[in-house]
């Protein structure tokens, strides 16, 4: 295999469909008895078995102004240790390289992207994983395969060529990190909090930059650590003439987005978990998503159904920078129970 035995980004969707035949990065799929055509997110896979192994598929989801390879070191260590798993990485609509998209941009239209995704790669999943935003997105997808499937079927099945909601099937297991399911409780109108803050920020500081550096110094000036700075700064890209920097995310579109996640409520998922899935939350110990009533219910729902995990963990919402090995040793025993159907 090109590069070693760790396949890390073979990129597909909108700047290399043509890797899969596809000149224009779309897919060709079906909805509603009639096909057309249908942009497909930007998405790296990363693999370390061979071609011919069978694997079974994740999709990772990154939080609000995150992409894809911000989940690359975790991915890759996965990988690594569970072989028979391929993880995907996404940039969700609106975020990293992922081809614009019409609005209304909506926690639902990023669940149909996914769909139309899965499509592309020929497969549903049988595991999604989402960070923060990615997390109640997570929840949706869940949603949208239940009533999508016949009870009893999983994710694991070949995903026909022109599925129909008879033949999609069940998503086997959905991991949401660090992400309060329900709506906020404080008005989508009159919003705060840290994401609204970089909104805000982004507003006044449009660029564009001399550099990724100044872009970064600029964030960080508005308030933010220096971590979060220099993160923020991956969402810049240098411009034709080479001489400066531009956003690359949209701060109307990020706020459609952040509007309908602070209104959506996904406890419905959570307090009754679809048949044939196993919703696993993970609490990061020192971030302040998840209060005492969300988890005491999401423990309460794991009474009851017995398919609803309640994961702790030591660290802050960045679980991914912050702890990475804990959250490595939760996901690699947690996906070696799910098997193929």
């Amino acid at each position: 295999m090109v590069g070693g035995p760790l396949s890390l980004g073979l990129r597909l969707g909108a700047r290399a469909a043509k890797n899969k035949g596809n000149q224009t990065g779309c897919a060709y799929g079906a909805a509603n008895g009639y096909r057309a055509w249908v942009s497909v997110l930007n998405h790296e896979i990363v693999s370390a078995g061979s071609p011919e192994t069978r694997q079974k598929q994740m999709l990772l989801l990154h939080g609000i102004y995150g992409a894809g390879r911000n989940w690359a070191s975790v991915a890759r260590k996965l990988v690594t240790e569970r072989p028979d798993w391929r993880i995907v990485l996404v940039d969700l609509r609106c975020h990293g390289k992922s081809p614009p998209f019409s609005p209304p941009h909506t926690l639902d239209a990023c669940v149909r992207d996914l769909a139309h995704l899965e499509e592309h790669l020929g497969r549903p999943a049988d595991a999604v994983l989402g960070h923060s935003f990615g997390g109640k997105v997570a929840l949706l997808h869940a949603r949208r395969r239940a009533k999508q499937a016949p009870a009893g079927t999983f994710a694991s099945a070949k995903l026909p060529a022109s599925p129909t909601p008879r033949t999609l099937p069940q998503s086997g297991q959905t991991w949401v990190v660090d992400s309060a399911p329900g709506p906020w409780s404080h008005s989508p109108s009159q919003p705060r909090g840290t994401a609204w803050r970089m909104l805000e920020a982004l507003r006044r500081n449009p660029g564009p930059f001399a550099s990724r550096r100044r872009a970064a110094e600029t964030i960080w000036a508005e308030g933010f650590s220096r971590l979060v700075a220099n993160w923020m700064a991956t969402n810049v890209v240098e411009g034709d003439n080479g001489q400066e920097w531009h956003w690359r995310i949209d701060p109307d579109d990020m706020e459609a987005l952040l509007r309908d996640y602070a209104r959506t409520d996904a406890w419905p998922v959570v307090e009754s978990a679809p048949p044939g899935t196993s919703v696993h939350v993970v609490k990061a110990r020192a971030s302040q998503v998840l209060d005492a009533p969300a988890l005491d219910r999401i423990r309460t729902a794991g009474q009851r159904t017995g398919r609803v995990f309640l994961h702790e963990v030591e660290g802050g919402h960045w679980l991914n920078i912050e702890n990475p090995t804990a959250l490595h040793r939760l996901l690699a025993d947690g996906l070696a129970q799910q098997r193929f159907s």
